[in-house]
């Protein structure tokens, strides 16, 4: 049943709440063809492939920061303490361990590791290659580990053996007797300064990996989706839905020959009017929580 026609027992009994808020795809792209595309209009004719083309464009240029895009997931932070990335992954709002109480606990990205390839040496030191693909191969040591699509270098084994997050020190291990003075002399390093744990993301790879002392734990990821994820996701909120018109229809004509550089000048202005219009129209500003933010300000720290 169409959104337009659907009636509030329709909407009480659906499934998906809140959706009559929402336009599909490809209801925008219906509408465009026949709205926009036609005799006496400004494109006689047009692809209703080349439309498609540019409206999954739109979603993706309006997903990052118009759109309410934002996802998350939540799992149990397994043995190897990994993570996979959501396949409509753009970048994470925020990352977090969950206790007990239910209370959402910020971890913070650490800078001082990685998971670098692992590649394969033989005894004199040369690289070994795959006979297959005459690629790098990995190390025959981290072969063995290689599990779950993903490679574990030394530097990530190394990583993964000790807890990462010192509440009292700025140091990556828990023995005392191996801390340097950086924590001494220059002060906390703000990203080891807590027990929550730390993380880092390989993009190379598409895994998050989480410090030891997360193993076990409930980790939440927040991220921005790049709404692309399944069909199902393809939808535009009709307060952008203006906004996506028109970036389908200057995609379309600044890549056709014979129209006016005006009329491409002029599509350009109104699809940089209307994103704007629908930034403004779906920003979650509230005075009220701004104000109460804003009180705070006052304190005095002792």
């Amino acid at each position: 049943m169409g959104l337009l026609q659907q009636s509030q027992f329709d909407y009480h009994n659906d499934s998906n709440k809140g959706d009559y808020q929402f336009v599909t795809l490809d209801d925008i792209i219906s509408s465009f063809m026949v709205v926009y595309v036609g005799e006496s209009k400004i494109l006689s004719k047009a692809n209703r492939t080349d439309v498609q083309f540019h409206g999954m464009r739109a979603i993706q240029e309006l997903s990052y920061d118009i759109l309410r895009s934002h996802k998350s997931y939540e799992i149990t932070v397994p043995a190897n303490l990994t993570m996979y990335l959501p396949q409509d992954y753009v970048n994470y709002t925020k990352v977090v361990r969950v206790d007990s109480n239910g209370v959402e606990k910020i971890l913070y990205p650490t800078g001082k590791t990685s998971n670098p390839f692992p590649i394969g040496q033989n005894s004199d030191s040369s690289y070994k290659f795959s006979d297959q693909t005459s690629e790098l191969s990995l190390n025959a040591g981290q072969e063995a580990e290689n599990t779950r699509d993903t490679y574990a270098s030394t530097t990530r084994s190394s990583f993964s053996t000790i807890p990462t997050s010192n509440p009292n020190q700025d140091s990556d291990v828990s023995d005392t007797t191996t801390l340097d003075n950086r924590g001494r002399r220059y002060g906390l390093d703000p990203q080891h300064a807590q027990s929550n744990g730390t993380f880092y993301i390989d993009n190379a790879t598409g895994f998050i990996h989480f410090s030891s002392d997360l193993a076990g734990s409930t980790v939440t990821l927040k991220y921005i989706s790049d709404g692309l994820g399944t069909d199902d996701e393809m939808v535009v909120h009709k307060f952008a839905e203006e906004a996506v018109y028109k970036h389908i229809m200057y995609g379309l004509i600044s890549n056709r020959t014979g129209i006016s550089e005006s009329i491409v000048l002029r599509y350009k202005k109104e699809r940089f009017a209307e994103t704007r219009k629908a930034k403004i129209r779906l920003s979650n500003i509230k005075m009220e929580e701004f104000t109460q933010v804003l009180r705070g300000i006052s304190k005095h720290i002792k």
